[in-house]
């Protein structure tokens, strides 16, 4: 697929921040690697902001969020890249060796990723590649999905009194199929808590291998398509019938997948339940612990 490109003149432009006043300088010549966040543009950093501010051409990817792009600089290219899995998409070698050929154009070049860069997200092997050919860079870091998407949606990545242990891991492999790298029997014994991105195709492959490494099929799994964003949905289900509650509810990528107890604590953390009305639970796993109520001058 080839590049796609527009210049910013085409779109909304937002004023310089004072904000990037201390932050470092785009020289001419240099890659920064940027980390959008997972979706919603108010969790994208003053780095990456301050990148955008000064680049002259955008590569960004297909899950980085369409108004995040009003933060760059009036005049830049901004060009599409894809990589979205199933999706028409240039090829990863190309997208590096153009990262290379524009940077020694003497272009300030901002690659954009949807949530951190280094995670799951090929910003390493793109690193690689720059450093290979002598091109300065910068790596910027993002939100990644398996943390900011969760607790949008009302899951923390850890609790003291559920896990000392959380395992990312990516549903696929470069080959499009579920990683065979993977030893399912001590990521089940090890990791109470498993955040899956880029799942939901290899799901019922994924159950199939943690319940056959012990995981029981009645484990709390939840299921977020599109984390962050006013698209944002929500499935609560269990382990053994998560794929086929995935498909009959049609979630669609980009969605993670987290096991686990967590997965219980949104009956207390759903914050954007509560914003709409939704009455939130102090005590969600059912202990009978008043939380701390007195003291905070609540009702025992």
């Amino acid at each position: 697929m080839p590049f796609s490109s527009c210049k910013k003149s085409d779109m909304d432009a937002l004023p310089p921040s004072p904000l990037f006043a201390d932050l470092p300088q785009f020289e001419p010549g240099h890659v920064w690697l940027v980390g959008a966040g997972p979706g919603d543009p108010g969790l994208m950093t003053l780095h990456a902001a301050n990148a955008l501010a000064q680049t002259d051409h955008v590569i960004y990817d297909a899950l980085v969020d369409s108004s995040v792009l009003k933060y760059a600089r009036q005049g830049a290219v901004i060009e599409y890249a894809g990589k979205r899995g199933g999706k028409p998409s240039a090829k990863q070698r190309d997208i590096s060796l153009h990262l290379v050929e524009l940077a020694r154009a003497g272009k300030r070049v901002c690659r954009l990723k949807g949530g951190d860069p280094l995670i799951f997200g090929r910003g390493g092997e793109e690193a690689l590649t720059l450093v290979a050919h002598n091109i300065p860079f910068r790596i910027v870091p993002g939100v990644t999905a398996g943390v900011g998407g969760l607790a949008y949606a009302g899951f923390p990545s850890t609790h003291r009194d559920i896990n000392h242990v959380v395992t990312f891991l990516t549903g696929h492999d470069q080959t499009g199929l579920t990683p065979s790298s993977i030893d399912w029997q001590a990521l089940a014994k090890a990791s109470p808590v498993i955040v899956m991105y880029m799942a939901i195709k290899h799901l019922a492959g994924i159950a199939d291998a943690l319940m056959a490494a012990g995981r029981g099929p009645d484990e709390a799994v939840a299921i977020v398509s599109e984390a962050t964003t006013s698209r944002q949905r929500v499935l609560e289900t269990v382990l053994g019938r998560a794929a086929e509650d995935c498909a009959a509810a049609k979630m669609e990528p980009p969605a993670l997948v987290v096991l686990g107890e967590v997965v219980k604590l949104r009956k207390g953390l759903d914050w954007l339940g509560a914003l709409q009305g939704r009455k939130l639970d102090p005590d969600p796993l059912g202990t009978g612990l008043d939380l701390y109520a007195k003291e905070a001058g609540g009702a025992a």
